[in-house]
């Protein structure tokens, strides 16, 4: 298991170098397509962005400041310098793993993140070999101190959690306070021996497995400041400023900045795959369905998350259930947790979090006189108002081969009862920056028809058949996505076309989500810098998981694809 203790012990880093930027011109808010209308004309080289500034007198006023549009050739770098991936070749030679991401930041510092391990699994008794996949992806809010914690924390959490799963002893510790071991504990026989259950095979211990990963990680983030602080006072130090500890600041920080977090697990060896969301970055699946008739294939997108915001009725009656009846008017607020912040799961986020007075007593002590902090939300009363706590989804990967203990690799049964043979190709992370511009049925037809080798700079998104199913709604959180869609289906506006011009997905993605075939649209939305993209779009990343059977072609390793090959079946042993 050294591959999975060298996970493990990452999990105990809680401190990463951190940054502030803090903006000083307040840029008014038109529409992007405003914009666009008012200055971004054929041949234009500037583009005028509204602003307020201070006036000689101190009063606000508002003026226009230019930016410059990129070159066509930096315009194409800047979509295409944060793509990264890789193809793993499975060690029978028949088969590849590969993911592929992409980043572009809105933020003058950007506050999301991502991470990703592939491991091989230890042969266990129980379970025939395999592999477990890692994706993850953060959305950072109030900074990036949460989100790029949990970027070298989050998996090597849930890896810990996983490999007490695999490796469940035939006895249980005497006493433990542990949400797995207390599940686990009813498979115990009357003479302490446990009865030969495969907990790693059964989708209730996983998802129990990654509730506690994701819980047990956001506490130690809420309360590392307050265990420093109390290790601080006990020592009666009154020569040095608790503030002035070399930890006050990297404990504090990723406690009161914030971070939503979407992991999926791939794990070959059982042929299932988990998801796991806490906030609102969303995961989508791509399936290619093909009916038995003979009539033509088509897409279809299945959404394996909900948006976990204010304006999700089942997060509001969730969070009504968990407070007083008289704060049921209170916990939710113009769509945001008590009228502040959007997503309603998060890590971080301690304001939410901790009592007020626990609060005010971290401030106080931990950072210097005069820092400037966001104050403790009015209505505070009985938190913890917001969760890590992820909503975990379960789907089989049925195009994997089955294995047997006595055969090689067997091809899964097809099932009988339906009039579609439904194949799950590929699957998408995305923090909502590409949701607020593309629908969950947009990208599965965008990612199906690159995978699927389409290619031209001007593609009508009709040419793709992508079946509209309630499995591609999910539930909406935000109301960006819903006003594109009905600007969309309006009669007075053409149809979207497309480009499908780049060798790596994550980049395609990107591409079309800020304006596709529309080069004049996209060369503005990319050209205008980080900081000033903020008052126009989110931060926006993206990873694509999928498999290729038989001998896969190796991908495109140049620098605008940004992918490697890797010939070893996978880097560590779990």
């Amino acid at each position: 298991m050294g591959g999975f203790r060298r996970a493990v012990r990452r999990a105990a880093y809680l401190s990463v170098p951190t940054a502030a930027a803090i903006g000083l011109t307040y840029y008014a808010s038109p529409t992007f397509r405003d914009i666009v209308h008012q200055a971004a004309f054929p041949g234009s080289r500037t583009i005028d962005v509204p602003v307020r500034v201070r006036g000689p007198d101190g009063k606000a006023m508002r003026t226009n400041k230019k930016f410059p549009r990129l070159t066509d050739d930096a315009i194409e770098m800047r979509l295409k310098e944060n793509a990264l991936g890789q193809t793993t070749l499975r060690s029978n030679g028949l088969g590849a793993w590969r993911y592929q991401t992409a980043f572009l930041a809105a933020n003058d510092g950007i506050e999301d993140a991502h991470a990703q391990a592939l491991v091989e699994r230890d042969l266990t008794p129980l379970a025939p070999p395999g592999d477990l996949l890692f994706f993850a992806i953060m959305d950072g809010h109030a900074g990036a101190h949460t989100s790029r914690l949990l970027s070298k924390a989050l998996i090597p959490a849930v890896a810990a959690e996983m490999s007490a799963l695999i490796t469940s002893t035939r006895s249980l510790p005497p006493k433990t306070t542990s949400t797995l071991s207390y599940i686990k504990s009813f498979f115990v026989s009357g003479s302490g021996k446990s009865k030969d259950y495969e907990f790693d095979k059964d989708p209730t211990y996983v998802s129990a497995a990654l509730r506690t990963a994701f819980s047990k990680l956001d506490s130690k983030i809420i309360n590392a400041p307050i265990n420093l602080l109390d290790h601080i006072e006990s020592q009666k130090d009154e020569t040095t400023k608790p503030h002035e500890h070399p930890l006050a600041k990297a404990t504090l920080e990723p406690a009161m900045s914030g971070s939503c977090a979407l992991l999926a697990m791939l794990d070959t060896s059982r042929r299932d795959m988990y998801v796991a969301c806490t906030g609102d970055s969303r995961a989508v699946a791509g399936y290619w369905d093909q009916p038995r008739d003979g009539s033509p294939g088509y897409w279809r997108a299945e959404v394996l998350s909900e948006d976990q915001t204010g304006r999700n009725p089942n997060e509001l009656k969730r969070m009504q259930s968990e407070h007083p009846a008289d704060e049921a008017d209170l916990v939710i607020q113009r769509g945001r947790v008590l009228g502040g912040l959007e997503p309603t799961r998060a890590f971080g986020d301690a304001r939410y979090k901790w009592p007020r007075e626990v609060g005010e007593r971290l401030v106080q002590n931990l950072l210097p006189a005069g820092s400037t902090v966001r104050r403790v939300p009015n209505d505070l009363k009985t938190p913890p108002y917001v969760v890590a706590d992820p909503v975990v989804t379960h789907r089989k990967l049925d195009f994997l081969p089955e294995h047997s203990s006595s055969t090689s690799p067997t091809v899964p049964p097809t099932a009988s009862n339906s009039d579609v043979e439904s194949t799950l190709k590929f699957v998408v992370l995305a923090t909502d920056g590409l949701w607020d511009e593309l629908s969950s049925k947009d990208v599965v037809g965008l990612v199906g028809g690159h995978l699927s080798g389409l290619r031209g700079d001007a593609i009508t998104k009709s040419v793709i058949p992508v079946q509209e199913t309630d499995t591609a709604k999910g539930v909406e959180g935000k109301t960006a996505i819903q006003r594109l869609q009905e600007s969309n289906a309006s009669s007075a506006v053409p149809e979207t076309k497309w480009a499908f011009v780049d060798s790596h997905v994550g980049t395609h993605l990107i591409r079309n989500a800020l304006g596709g075939a529309d080069k004049e649209k996209l060369a503005w939305r990319v050209s205008l810098p980080p900081g000033v993209a903020r008052r126009f779009r989110d931060d926006i990343t993206v990873t694509v998981v999928w498999y290729e059977d038989g001998k896969p072609v190796l991908p495109d390793t140049s620098a605008d694809a940004g992918e490697k090959v890797d010939g070893a079946p996978f880097k560590a042993k779990l």
